[in-house]
């Protein structure tokens, strides 16, 4: 009887392994990141409703309309991610941008906020902040190896 088992073993003698590579390559797109695009949506879409969630709507009005804004823009930048994000990781540090505006808004957009307004910006620019400063370094890392 003829020897009809797989062997395993290293691919690399296989004769179409660089075109295998090449395609692999290809899909991923040399993207680090992946699991930083959902966070990303997600930290927006809270900052988006957050007035809301704090209560807050009413006693600081610009402040809420504030954050609906910005978090809109952070769930875009999050969407433009996923979407392209040859184009859009260099928009990364436009989000530790965001991230540092949000831990000094609640002082520049709002009128005396109080202590649960102050924290929920601070925890929402501070993770803005880290998952853009993420972003940054995948970017670079990503234009050091091409």
């Amino acid at each position: 009887m003829a020897d009809v088992s797989h062997h395993r073993g290293d691919l690399a003698g296989h004769p179409d392994a660089s075109e295998m590579q090449a395609r692999y390559e290809r899909v991923l797109g040399g993207r680090d990141v992946v699991l930083v695009d959902g966070p990303v949506f997600l930290v927006g879409l809270y900052c988006a409703v957050s007035p809301f969630i704090v209560h807050y709507t009413l006693a600081q009005p610009a402040l809420a309309t504030h954050n609906l804004i910005v978090g809109i823009a952070i769930a875009l930048l999050a969407v433009g991610f996923t979407v392209t994000p040859a184009r859009m990781y260099g928009l990364s540090g436009a989000m530790c941008a965001i991230g540092v505006w949000m831990i000094i808004a609640p002082w520049l957009v709002g009128r005396s906020p109080d202590a649960g307004v102050i924290w929920n910006n601070i925890v929402i620019g501070a993770l803005t902040f880290l998952l853009g400063a993420l972003c940054v370094a995948a970017a670079s890392k990503r234009r050091t190896t091409t």
